[in-house]
């Protein structure tokens, strides 16, 4: 089903491929998930483990002195601890991953406002190892997904655990700015710190906001709503990605948050405010029923539709005693975060934000072919036109187009003709294209020397003259008279492009909607 800007729909999927996933991890670690099993786990560990690489601890101290924070890894893979190995593992990571890729495809194309893949927000992947029930990191592949259309993308998680994998990823460059809010200390991956700022070109583009145990709703809000304000002032971004893991509720197994369904969901809330193209992503989350809760609350919240808090009667109704009802309530945990506490770090960040460029510039680039899309109903039909509004999302690079290296341009109306530009004549007035001088590129020369009198030099420079005579007529006043071609294209026959009369009012596009268009990604399942 086609998602309109006035139309709201759940769509399965396609799975990522070898290939797609790929654009980050590397062949090797993709290869081995692709293939490893609960059976042949131990034999293909070993064999990675041959190629493991020894770094000195001089050189780690070396690092340390300089403030530099490098991501080593002991094992390659890393998995069979906290990642174990299940049947349909690989089947998995391609569900999770497909599911991000898609949305953010989706999102390019301008087939939806905010896009859902509640499968996703596996954030601790990295680029050759699994970490923390985290395989194949859907969020990255997400983010290079709309980096293709959009110049900057802000990365935010509100996950107890901190985005070690996405911050890695994207720790040297500007044009993702990664923002976590998480528990930090003793605490898994003890990665966060908030000197950790990112280095390079990326330096001041990694914010993190450690956070104590037992944080609550009103405290969270007066951290987060201030930091992300400023951080959209400062940056700017052009879309956003936000990874809602589920386990900064209260009463979550592996969490120390105290949040509230309602508090976890005010940060959704708060981020479609901007009305920025949005990526919403699942992530953490061990005490399933709360879980469930926040995420159907959080989706009614994105497509504007208030749920009720008595929960119908369904299969798996017996879960969510014994109130029976869409609320996960806060508890009586200690806030160890004091208001002077969240405040400092709060101080800190924004002298951060401060030293960052603002809304740093991105070089024009071409952009890579679309993501392919599972629904054939998106798919170009060859016999229409796109619409111009497409053609301007694309950045194409004009100074990539040179006049030959040899000079063999003819001078034309003042202007010298390149190689890689060929006219087209109209239709309507019956004129054909002259192709003579499109038609020597690729005919092989040979220079000859002839002794010739001076009168023989005359007559022939009359008679090349006379040659020339045609080339020198006026040129077309089509206002589509010539367009860059590559060489290949030169010897083709080309015909001028039918005229359409609804292109001149293709750019004009009706206000926005109170209610945006949302693509949500169905699970089949959720670590």
């Amino acid at each position: 089903m086609a998602c309109t800007k006035r139309w709201r729909f759940t769509q399965r999927a396609k799975p990522a491929n070898k290939w797609e996933m790929t654009q980050f991890h590397t062949d090797d670690y993709i290869d081995f998930l692709s293939r490893v099993t609960p059976d042949n786990m131990e034999a293909l560990n070993k064999e990675q483990a041959k190629c493991k690489t020894y770094v000195q601890p001089l050189i780690f101290q070396l690092i340390s002195k300089l403030g530099i924070n490098l991501f080593f890894s002991s094992n390659i893979v890393n998995v069979g601890d906290d990642c174990p190995v299940f049947e349909g593992l690989f089947e998995y990571c391609g569900l999770s991953a497909g599911g991000s890729m898609e949305g953010a495809a989706r999102l390019n194309r301008g087939l939806c406002d905010i896009a859902i893949n509640w499968a996703g927000g596996l954030h601790h992947a990295k680029k050759s190892e699994a970490s923390g029930f985290c395989y194949v990191n859907d969020i990255v592949l997400g983010i290079l997904e709309l980096l293709r259309y959009y110049p900057r993308v802000l990365y935010i998680d509100i996950d107890v655990h901190h985005g070690d994998g996405v911050e890695e990823a994207f720790y040297t460059t500007d044009r993702v700015m990664t923002c976590s809010f998480h528990k930090y200390g003793e605490f898994f991956p003890g990665t966060g710190e908030l000197k950790d700022i990112g280095v390079g070109k990326g330096k001041y583009y990694s914010v993190n906001f450690p956070l104590r145990d037992g944080i609550d709703d009103e405290s969270y809000k007066s951290v987060f709503e201030p930091v992300i304000e400023k951080v959209m002032e400062w940056y700017r971004p052009s879309a956003v990605v936000l990874q809602c893991g589920g386990d900064s509720l209260s009463g979550d197994k592996l969490g120390c948050f105290n949040l509230s369904m309602k508090g976890h969901a005010n940060c959704v809330n708060f981020v479609k405010k901007f009305n920025l193209p949005t990526l919403v992503l699942g992530g953490g989350g061990y005490t399933m029923r709360n879980v469930a809760r926040a995420w159907a609350y959080e989706t009614g919240i994105v497509v504007g539709q208030e749920l009720s808090p008595v929960m119908p009667y369904n299969d798996y109704y017996e879960y969510f005693g014994p109130d029976y009802r869409l609320d996960v309530k806060s508890s009586n945990m200690e806030n160890m975060n004091t208001t002077e506490y969240l405040e400092k770090i709060k101080l800190q960040v924004f002298e951060n934000l401060s030293r960052t460029a603002f809304a740093p510039s991105v070089q024009m680039q071409e952009v890579p072919a679309d993501h392919d899309m599972s629904d054939d109903e998106d798919e170009d039909d060859p016999d229409e036109r796109n619409p111009e509004r497409l053609w301007d999302q694309r950045i194409i690079p004009e100074n990539e187009f040179y006049d030959s290296d040899e000079g063999e341009g003819d001078d034309i109306g003042g202007q010298k003709k390149s190689m890689n530009e060929q006219s087209y004549a109209s239709e309507a007035s019956g004129e054909k294209m002259n192709g003579s001088s499109l038609q020597t590129d690729n005919i092989e020369t040979t220079q000859v020397q002839v002794s010739i009198t001076e009168d023989e030099e005359m007559e022939l420079t009359a008679a090349l003259e006379e040659d020339k005579a045609p080339a020198e007529s006026q040129p077309s006043t089509d206002p589509v008279s010539t367009i860059p071609a590559t060489n290949e294209q030169a010897n083709e026959p080309v015909t001028t492009p039918p005229t359409n009369p609804t292109d001149s009012t293709s750019n004009t596009e009706a206000a926005p909607e109170s209610i945006p268009s949302v693509t949500v990604s169905t699970p089949t399942q959720q670590d």
